[in-house]
Protein backbone atom coordinates (compact mmCIF):
# COMPACT_ATOMS: atom_id res chain seq x y z
CA UNK A 1 0.00 0.00 0.00
CA UNK A 2 0.93 3.90 -0.27
CA UNK A 3 2.74 5.36 -3.39
CA UNK A 4 5.32 2.59 -5.33
CA UNK A 5 7.56 2.96 -8.31
CA UNK A 6 8.75 0.91 -10.96
CA UNK A 7 10.31 0.80 -14.21
CA UNK A 8 7.93 -1.14 -16.93
CA UNK A 9 9.90 -0.17 -20.23
CA UNK A 10 12.69 1.80 -21.40
CA UNK A 11 12.55 5.79 -20.56
CA UNK A 12 9.26 5.10 -18.51
CA UNK A 13 8.58 4.99 -14.94
CA UNK A 14 5.19 3.67 -13.22
CA UNK A 15 4.02 5.54 -10.01
CA UNK A 16 1.04 3.56 -8.86
CA UNK A 17 -1.04 4.59 -5.96
CA UNK A 18 -2.47 2.32 -3.70
CA UNK A 19 -3.90 3.21 -0.83
CA UNK A 20 -7.52 1.80 -0.27
CA UNK A 21 -10.65 1.40 0.22
CA UNK A 22 -10.71 4.48 -2.11
CA UNK A 23 -7.35 6.23 -2.45
CA UNK A 24 -8.58 9.33 -0.47
CA UNK A 25 -5.00 10.24 0.55
CA UNK A 26 -3.95 11.23 4.32
CA UNK A 27 -1.53 14.23 4.21
CA UNK A 28 1.80 12.36 4.08
CA UNK A 29 0.22 10.45 1.09
CA UNK A 30 0.35 13.34 -0.79
CA UNK A 31 4.03 14.16 -0.25
CA UNK A 32 4.83 10.95 -0.73
CA UNK A 33 3.29 10.95 -4.18
CA UNK A 34 4.81 14.61 -4.76
CA UNK A 35 8.42 12.95 -3.80
CA UNK A 36 8.02 10.01 -6.01
CA UNK A 37 6.67 12.33 -8.86
CA UNK A 38 10.25 14.56 -8.51
CA UNK A 39 12.37 11.67 -7.84
CA UNK A 40 10.57 10.18 -11.21
CA UNK A 41 11.62 13.68 -13.19
CA UNK A 42 14.97 14.00 -12.05
CA UNK A 43 16.26 10.39 -13.12
CA UNK A 44 17.79 11.44 -16.58
CA UNK A 45 17.11 8.10 -17.74
CA UNK A 46 13.24 8.41 -17.42
CA UNK A 47 11.53 10.65 -20.44
CA UNK A 48 7.77 9.97 -19.43
CA UNK A 49 5.87 9.03 -16.16
CA UNK A 50 2.81 7.55 -16.10
CA UNK A 51 0.52 8.52 -12.81
CA UNK A 52 -1.93 5.32 -11.90
CA UNK A 53 -3.53 3.76 -9.01
CA UNK A 54 -4.88 0.11 -8.21
CA UNK A 55 -8.13 -0.82 -6.44
CA UNK A 56 -11.76 0.95 -7.26
CA UNK A 57 -11.04 4.41 -8.84
CA UNK A 58 -8.17 6.57 -9.09
CA UNK A 59 -8.24 9.49 -6.69
CA UNK A 60 -10.90 10.57 -4.10
CA UNK A 61 -9.03 13.73 -2.64
CA UNK A 62 -7.87 13.81 0.64
CA UNK A 63 -9.12 12.03 3.91
CA UNK A 64 -11.89 13.47 5.08
CA UNK A 65 -12.25 11.25 8.39
CA UNK A 66 -8.39 12.59 9.05
CA UNK A 67 -9.47 15.75 8.99
CA UNK A 68 -12.33 14.69 11.34
CA UNK A 69 -9.85 13.49 14.19
CA UNK A 70 -8.31 16.35 13.97
CA UNK A 71 -9.99 19.30 16.37
CA UNK A 72 -7.77 21.99 15.46
CA UNK A 73 -6.57 23.09 11.87
CA UNK A 74 -3.58 20.70 11.70
CA UNK A 75 -4.90 18.05 9.28
CA UNK A 76 -6.46 20.80 6.86
CA UNK A 77 -2.68 22.55 7.06
CA UNK A 78 -1.34 19.44 6.22
CA UNK A 79 -3.59 18.32 3.45
CA UNK A 80 -3.49 21.85 1.91
CA UNK A 81 0.00 21.93 1.96
CA UNK A 82 0.34 18.12 0.74
CA UNK A 83 -2.36 18.68 -2.26
CA UNK A 84 -0.04 21.92 -3.40
CA UNK A 85 3.22 19.85 -3.56
CA UNK A 86 1.56 17.14 -5.12
CA UNK A 87 -0.02 19.23 -8.00
CA UNK A 88 2.96 21.35 -8.63
CA UNK A 89 5.12 17.50 -8.61
CA UNK A 90 2.65 16.81 -11.57
CA UNK A 91 2.92 19.85 -13.34
CA UNK A 92 6.27 20.83 -12.88
CA UNK A 93 7.64 17.33 -13.57
CA UNK A 94 10.60 17.07 -16.00
CA UNK A 95 8.99 15.25 -18.31
CA UNK A 96 5.40 14.51 -19.20
CA UNK A 97 3.16 12.93 -16.64
CA UNK A 98 0.64 10.54 -18.16
CA UNK A 99 -2.66 9.99 -15.78
CA UNK A 100 -4.09 6.53 -16.59
CA UNK A 101 -7.53 7.53 -14.48
CA UNK A 102 -9.51 4.04 -13.88
CA UNK A 103 -13.23 4.78 -11.91
CA UNK A 104 -13.88 7.79 -9.76
CA UNK A 105 -11.20 11.04 -10.08
CA UNK A 106 -12.74 13.32 -7.64
CA UNK A 107 -11.40 16.53 -5.39
CA UNK A 108 -7.58 15.90 -5.27
CA UNK A 109 -7.85 13.73 -8.00
CA UNK A 110 -8.98 16.55 -10.12
CA UNK A 111 -5.95 18.03 -9.14
CA UNK A 112 -3.54 15.47 -10.44
CA UNK A 113 -4.83 14.78 -13.60
CA UNK A 114 -5.53 18.93 -14.27
CA UNK A 115 -2.10 19.15 -14.25
CA UNK A 116 -0.78 16.04 -16.11
CA UNK A 117 0.62 15.92 -19.81
CA UNK A 118 -2.15 13.83 -21.20
CA UNK A 119 -4.98 11.57 -19.68
CA UNK A 120 -6.16 8.33 -20.77
CA UNK A 121 -9.25 7.06 -19.09
CA UNK A 122 -10.93 4.09 -18.57
CA UNK A 123 -14.77 4.20 -19.62
CA UNK A 124 -16.19 3.69 -16.31
CA UNK A 125 -14.05 6.88 -15.20
CA UNK A 126 -16.18 10.08 -13.81
CA UNK A 127 -14.44 13.64 -12.79
CA UNK A 128 -15.47 15.40 -10.41
CA UNK A 129 -15.03 18.80 -7.50
CA UNK A 130 -17.23 17.48 -4.64
CA UNK A 131 -16.15 19.88 -2.35
CA UNK A 132 -18.78 22.03 -1.46
CA UNK A 133 -20.81 19.26 -0.27
CA UNK A 134 -17.38 18.09 1.97
CA UNK A 135 -16.54 21.75 3.30
CA UNK A 136 -14.01 22.81 1.23
CA UNK A 137 -13.14 24.75 -1.74
CA UNK A 138 -10.17 24.41 -4.39
CA UNK A 139 -9.02 22.86 -7.78
CA UNK A 140 -11.53 24.95 -9.84
CA UNK A 141 -7.80 25.49 -11.11
CA UNK A 142 -7.61 22.32 -12.55
CA UNK A 143 -11.16 21.42 -13.39
CA UNK A 144 -11.09 24.66 -15.75
CA UNK A 145 -8.19 22.84 -17.66
CA UNK A 146 -10.45 20.12 -18.46
CA UNK A 147 -13.70 21.12 -19.69
CA UNK A 148 -14.82 25.13 -20.47
CA UNK A 149 -15.15 27.72 -18.49
CA UNK A 150 -19.01 27.85 -17.75
CA UNK A 151 -19.28 23.96 -17.55
CA UNK A 152 -16.23 23.91 -14.93
CA UNK A 153 -18.57 26.45 -13.12
CA UNK A 154 -21.66 24.36 -13.38
CA UNK A 155 -19.89 21.51 -12.32
CA UNK A 156 -18.60 23.44 -9.35
CA UNK A 157 -21.52 24.66 -8.23
CA UNK A 158 -23.41 21.26 -8.43
CA UNK A 159 -21.16 19.12 -7.31
CA UNK A 160 -21.51 16.80 -10.24
CA UNK A 161 -19.56 14.60 -12.41
CA UNK A 162 -18.67 14.16 -15.96
CA UNK A 163 -17.46 11.07 -17.55
CA UNK A 164 -14.53 9.93 -19.47
CA UNK A 165 -16.17 10.09 -22.76
CA UNK A 166 -17.26 13.79 -22.15
CA UNK A 167 -14.05 15.09 -21.24
CA UNK A 168 -12.77 13.29 -24.35
CA UNK A 169 -15.80 15.68 -26.45
CA UNK A 170 -13.75 18.14 -24.81
CA UNK A 171 -10.40 17.25 -25.98
CA UNK A 172 -9.26 16.93 -22.64
CA UNK A 173 -9.02 13.09 -22.75
CA UNK A 174 -6.34 11.95 -24.95
CA UNK A 175 -8.41 7.69 -25.18
CA UNK A 176 -11.26 6.13 -23.68
CA UNK A 177 -10.61 2.49 -23.45
CA UNK A 178 -12.02 -0.61 -21.24
CA UNK A 179 -11.01 -0.63 -17.66
CA UNK A 180 -8.88 -3.84 -18.41
CA UNK A 181 -6.99 -1.93 -21.25
CA UNK A 182 -6.06 0.96 -19.36
CA UNK A 183 -2.65 1.06 -18.38
CA UNK A 184 -1.73 -0.65 -21.63
CA UNK A 185 -3.47 2.36 -23.57
CA UNK A 186 -1.35 4.60 -21.08
CA UNK A 187 1.43 2.78 -21.53
CA UNK A 188 1.31 2.79 -25.34
CA UNK A 189 1.45 6.55 -25.33
CA UNK A 190 4.26 6.85 -22.80
CA UNK A 191 6.03 4.37 -24.98
CA UNK A 192 5.88 6.94 -28.14
CA UNK A 193 6.93 10.07 -25.76
CA UNK A 194 9.77 7.84 -24.48
CA UNK A 195 11.08 7.45 -27.82
CA UNK A 196 11.58 11.15 -28.16
CA UNK A 197 15.37 12.47 -27.61
CA UNK A 198 15.51 12.66 -23.97
CA UNK A 199 17.14 16.23 -23.83
CA UNK A 200 14.75 17.74 -26.18
CA UNK A 201 11.62 16.39 -24.23
CA UNK A 202 12.54 17.82 -21.18
CA UNK A 203 13.33 21.23 -23.52
CA UNK A 204 9.84 21.20 -24.26
CA UNK A 205 7.99 20.35 -21.09
CA UNK A 206 9.63 23.74 -19.89
CA UNK A 207 8.84 25.31 -23.11
CA UNK A 208 5.00 24.70 -22.76
CA UNK A 209 4.83 25.03 -19.01
CA UNK A 210 6.54 28.89 -19.63
CA UNK A 211 3.65 29.56 -22.53
CA UNK A 212 0.82 28.69 -19.88
CA UNK A 213 -2.00 31.40 -19.75
CA UNK A 214 -2.33 30.30 -16.46
CA UNK A 215 0.02 30.53 -13.32
CA UNK A 216 -1.03 26.97 -11.41
CA UNK A 217 0.52 26.98 -8.68
CA UNK A 218 -0.61 30.67 -7.65
CA UNK A 219 -4.06 30.25 -8.37
CA UNK A 220 -4.37 27.01 -7.19
CA UNK A 221 -2.93 28.95 -3.67
CA UNK A 222 -5.52 31.76 -3.76
CA UNK A 223 -8.38 29.03 -3.78
CA UNK A 224 -6.77 27.67 -0.64
CA UNK A 225 -7.03 30.71 1.03
CA UNK A 226 -10.81 30.53 0.67
CA UNK A 227 -10.95 26.74 2.33
CA UNK A 228 -9.24 27.97 5.29
CA UNK A 229 -11.67 30.81 5.57
CA UNK A 230 -14.55 28.25 5.41
CA UNK A 231 -13.58 26.70 8.31
CA UNK A 232 -12.06 29.31 10.56
CA UNK A 233 -15.89 30.76 9.53
CA UNK A 234 -17.02 27.46 10.84
CA UNK A 235 -19.30 26.75 8.07
CA UNK A 236 -16.78 24.03 6.58
CA UNK A 237 -17.30 21.78 9.95
CA UNK A 238 -21.17 22.17 9.90
CA UNK A 239 -21.10 20.23 6.30
CA UNK A 240 -18.01 18.13 7.05
CA UNK A 241 -20.11 16.95 9.79
CA UNK A 242 -23.10 15.78 7.55
CA UNK A 243 -20.38 13.77 5.20
CA UNK A 244 -21.42 9.97 4.22
CA UNK A 245 -24.80 10.37 6.37
CA UNK A 246 -27.87 10.13 4.83
CA UNK A 247 -29.74 13.88 5.06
Amino acid sequence: MGVSTTSPGKGIRLVTVDHPPVNALPVQGWYDLADALRAAGRDPEVRCVVLAAAGRGFNAGVDIKEMQRDTGHEALIGANRGCYEAFAAVYECEVPVVAAVNGFCLGGGIGLVGNADAIVASDDATFGLPELDRGALGAATHLARLVPQHLMRALYYTSRTATAAELHTHGSVWKVVPRGELLGAAMELAGEIAAKDGYLIRLAKAAINGIDPVDVRRSYRFEQGFTFEANLSGVADRVRESFGKEA
